[in-house]
């Protein structure tokens, strides 16, 4: 079954489509080019795990 000519308002949609696509794509490459930025120039991870590190401690301290 052949479709007949598509209408205006599909054409508008597309483009509007497409733009909130770019849009996506943008925003992903933005939040995953910080989460690299921040992995890679941090230095080891030390979190708060309930258990106490003379490192941590000593930092406290200064």
């Amino acid at each position: 079954m052949a479709f007949g000519k598509t209408h205006e308002i599909h054409e508008r949609r597309s483009g509007r489509n497409i733009g909130v696509a770019l849009t996506l794509i943008a925003f992903i490459a933005v939040v995953f080019g910080l989460t690299v930025a921040k992995i890679s120039t941090s230095g080891p991870i030390e979190g708060f795990d309930h258990a106490p590190r003379p490192v941590l401690a000593d930092r406290a301290g200064d």
